[in-house]
Parts: structure tokens; C-alpha cells; sequence
């Protein structure tokens, strides 16, 4: 059972209590196998929860929830914590203004004990000056995954700022929020692409409240990009 969608302390609209050690024993009590980091622009927490959730036998995908320019939320998975970071760098680059901690909160870089490492300066929730386009692409390059997040939201979702999805789109997946059910997606949506159903937990309580489960081999990006598409026995469970 997948949560791809977990938000940390690093992100600025998330608890603190979002912390590397605690989402991990969050994850254990729900029975999680594999979850996905997806903070804002940024995979600064990625290695500690890695680290963290790995004392319980659960696999990190290190990730990011992109903002691209047209204010579309993009969720990168990455197999290992070098190709998120190699993102994390071209996000950086394309990513204008600094963080006012007294209006947004605190941007925490916390280590796997839950120990502060420092905090990030960067606006993280800030759109960067990446076309959807080019964010795909550049996620695709690393060998990672491109899932539009929440599409049934009206706020950063896809269909929200663009009312459709453009045909030529490479994306793997399209992410449900928590708020719909699967089958109410699956009735508004279609079967054209993949459906998925995580959290977007930005607090302990969240984590875990809507999952995904697969039929795979290994927890690794490449079996996950195959249940998705139903290749070779693997696939996206009911």
C-alpha cells in the first residue's frame, strides 16, 4: 500500500510536526510499504525520511511537488535521492524570491532524528519559471515520474488552471484528492490515463487517509511506471 503524496516540515503550509521520524511512525501504524516526499519545489527532507522510515521496512521515493509557471502542480518521483536533488537543483534555478518566515512559517531541514538541521530560504511556494511542458520533460530526462496532482481540485490542480488536459501532455498518472472516491473518478475521468488516490498530507493525522496499492515485483519507480501501465503483471489494484 503507496503514499506518494507526503508533504514535510520543509514544506511551509505543513505542520511541524511533519517531521522526518514522525511521518515514519505514522507510516508504520497505517501499514504503509512505500510512500513518496513530495514537499514544495524541494527535496531537502527526502534522505531523512528515507532514512527514518527504512529502520521500519518502508521504501522512500524521494520527490517534489513542482509548481510550474502556469501554477500547476506536478508531482516528481524519482527512483534514487541524486536524480530529486538534480531537480530540486534545475527547480532552484528557475525559482525567483526568498521565504518571509513571519508570514509563510518556517521552511525546517530536519535530520532523521527529527533533529534541525537548518531552513530553507527558498520561496517554496512559489511558481517556478518552468512551463508544465518543460517540468515534465525534465522529470522524464531523470527518469522519473510526472503525476499531476489533485486534478479534482479547483487550486494548483490541472483541469483547475487550464479547465482541460492537453492530449500531447506526457504525464503517467493523474492523482485524485482525498475528497473523491475512486469510483466517482473514475466515473468523471474516464479511463484514459492512469488513476491514483494519495494523501497530500501536510499533517501526521493525513497521512495515509487515501492510498494507492500495486502489484509489483520490487518497490521501485520502474514497476510502478509498469503497473501503470499494466505491464508485465503489474498493475494498479482495485
Amino acid at each position: 500500500m503507496a503514499d506518494l503524496h507526503i508533504h514535510t516540515c520543509l514544506s511551509p503550509c505543513s505542520d511541524v510536526e511533519m517531521s522526518p521520524r514522525r511521518i515514519a511512525e505514522e507510516a508504520r501504524k497505517q501499514r504503509l510499504e512505500i510512500l513518496g516526499v513530495c514537499d514544495h519545489n524541494s527535496a531537502e527532507n527526502a534522505a531523512a525520511v528515507a532514512e527514518a522510515a527504512g529502520r521500519f521496512g518502508i521504501r522512500v521515493l524521494p520527490g517534489m511537488e513542482i509548481m510550474s509557471r502556469e501554477e500547476v502542480h506536478i508531482l516528481a518521483l524519482f527512483e534514487e535521492l541524486e536524480a530529486a536533488l538534480s531537480m530540486q537543483d534545475e527547480v532552484y534555478a528557475h525559482l525567483a524570491g526568498e521565504n518571509d518566515e513571519t508570514v509563510f512559517g518556517p521552511q525546517v531541514i530536519a535530520d532523521a532524528e527529527d533533529g534541525v538541521v537548518g531552513f530553507c530560504p527558498k520561496f517554496l511556494i512559489n511558481a517556478a519559471s518552468l512551463s508544465l511542458e518543460g517540468v515534465v520533460d525534465h522529470i522524464h530526462t531523470r527518469n522519473g515520474l510526472a503525476i499531476a496532482a489533485h486534478i479534482d481540485r479547483e487550486s494548483f490542480g490541472l483541469l483547475g488552471q487550464l479547465g482541460f488536459i492537453p492530449e500531447r501532455l506526457a504525464l503517467d498518472a493523474l492523482e485524485i484528492s482525498p475528497h473523491l472516491s475512486m469510483a466517482e473518478a473514475r466515473e468523471r475521468y474516464g479511463p484514459a490515463r492512469p488513476l491514483i488516490r494519495f494523501s497530500d498530507a501536510h499533517a501526521l493525522r493525513e497521512i495515509g487517509r487515501a492510498t494507492t496499492s500495486f502489484a509489483l515485483e520490487t518497490a521501485a519507480i520502474e514497476e510502478i511506471r509498469m503497473a501503470l501501465g499494466g505491464i508485465g503483471g503489474r498493475r494498479i489494484l482495485p
